[in-house]
């Protein structure tokens, strides 16, 4: 099944052994859960609560298997799949949930990635960042669900590309969530053509919801954003482009709503309404931000930016390119500003040059000025990703505020973002 050419039984048999680093199975709601600081200034220790937050962020569907197997019937498609196909859309293989056996014969090029059997082992090793299925004794994909992992986490490749070691809280920039979604059998025409125009690194998290019965349409036509990464959230306390809450605000809005968890969310700003019993969610909230608020910002990798040129930069961040304005150290964000510290300070679309469409949709109708964190990794910018290059985000400013900076000093902020 694995690999080109002839094996010897015994091999093939190894091939299916679990690694001896067993993976946590989904969390129920009956084991305990440590309840940490719901604050935006709590979390970030390495105790129980983040060790839990992890095996939930990682792990846990939420019982999101009664939309992606019970409603978009994603086990059949999957189970058809080849990892080749797979990979080209963006999902990530851990690593460290295969077997010696496996890495072998993968860094031998023995592994045939054309052949869906490969998919169905790697699903049932657990091995395919945010996604959880479960093969039976025959072989079949039986069901699918997913985690937060699968557009908060990607992999650094050290094995291949799309293989690796986790790396938790980046945006999995590679995910074409709407060319997968667009794979199922259950969406007429015109929903899998908006799926997928999507593109990769975007998802639209205003076009449909998922009430545990059916898939509510909430607008239309679709206006997909940047996957945003989830690390240094630390002290930001607002984790969306338009704060439309706080981050177990949208923990939940996600994980019922948009992974269709069984669990309640109810907004009567955006006019949604979700109950469902027993809810598996909100009691996973806090241990799951506990582990959200540990993740740090990766620093740059070495003499990826010019040092004499980032201080330059640095200085002009603050003076007379007027970022600080907005971009407030430590955490590069103004949201904190408002007269309440429960109430983000938010911002026109008109006062930051953005095109409003996607913030009409959202229960704020305005922007949060976006925390400045780990830029190097993850272009592109802007909530609709139409700033290719830091320069391009330079650009635009200077235009809009009609800053008058020379090529040199847009350089020079340039390499400062780099640094960040």
């Amino acid at each position: 099944m694995w690999l080109i050419g002839t094996a010897s039984i015994a091999f093939l048999l190894a091939l299916t052994v679990v690694t001896s680093q067993p993976r946590p199975a989904p969390l129920s709601q009956d084991e305990p859960h440590v309840i940490s600081r719901e604050g935006n200034q709590g979390g970030g220790s390495r105790g129980t609560g983040t060790h839990l937050g992890r095996a939930i962020f990682r792990y846990d569907t939420f019982g999101d298997e009664q939309l992606w197997t019970g409603v978009l019937r994603m086990h059949e498609v999957l189970a058809e799949v080849a990892p080749a196909t797979a990979l080209a859309v963006g999902l990530k293989v851990d690593a460290e949930a295969l077997t010696r056996e496996i890495v072998a014969a993968l860094k031998a090029g023995d592994v045939d990635l054309t052949d869906p059997a490969v998919t169905l082992e790697l699903l049932r090793l657990n091995a395919v960042v945010g996604v959880r299925g479960k093969v039976d004794g025959a072989g079949r994909l039986t069901s699918v669900g997913i985690t937060c992992a699968l557009c908060h986490s990607t992999v650094d490749n050290s094995l291949t590309p799309g293989i690796g070691a986790r790396l938790d809280g980046w945006a999995n920039v590679d995910l074409n969530v709407g060319a997968i979604v667009a794979l199922s059998p259950a969406l007429d025409d015109a929903t899998r053509a908006e799926f997928n125009g999507w593109g990769p690194g975007k998802y639209d998290p205003r076009h449909h919801a998922f009430d545990g019965t059916d898939l509510l349409p909430l607008n239309s036509p679709s206006v997909p954003i940047v996957i945003p990464p989830i690390y240094g959230l630390k002290g930001v306390g607002f984790e969306t482009f338009t704060a439309d809450g706080p981050i177990s605000y949208w923990n939940s809005y996600v994980g019922v709503g948009q992974m269709g968890g069984q669990g309640t969310f109810n907004d009567p700003r955006i006019g949604l309404f979700i109950n469902q019993q027993p809810d598996l969610v909100t009691p996973r909230l806090p241990a799951l931000l506990d582990y959200q608020l540990s993740l740090e910002t990766p620093a740059p990798p070495k003499g990826t930016f010019n040092r004499a040129a980032a201080t330059r930069g640095e200085h002009l961040f603050g003076h007379e390119a007027k970022c600080a304005t907005c971009h407030e150290p430590p955490n590069f964000t103004d949201v904190q500003r408002g007269p309440r510290h429960a109430r983000p300070l938010l911002h026109t679309p008109a006062e930051v040059g953005m095109d409003p469409a996607y913030a009409a949709r959202s229960a704020t109708g305005r922007y949060r000025t976006t925390p400045l964190r780990g830029l190097w990794q993850h272009p592109p910018y802007f909530h609709d990703g139409s700033a290719p290059d830091l320069l391009s985000v330079v650009e635009h400013y200077d235009r809009l505020f009609a800053l008058n900076l020379s090529d040199r000093q847009k350089r020079d902020l340039v390499e400062f973002l780099k640094s960040l």
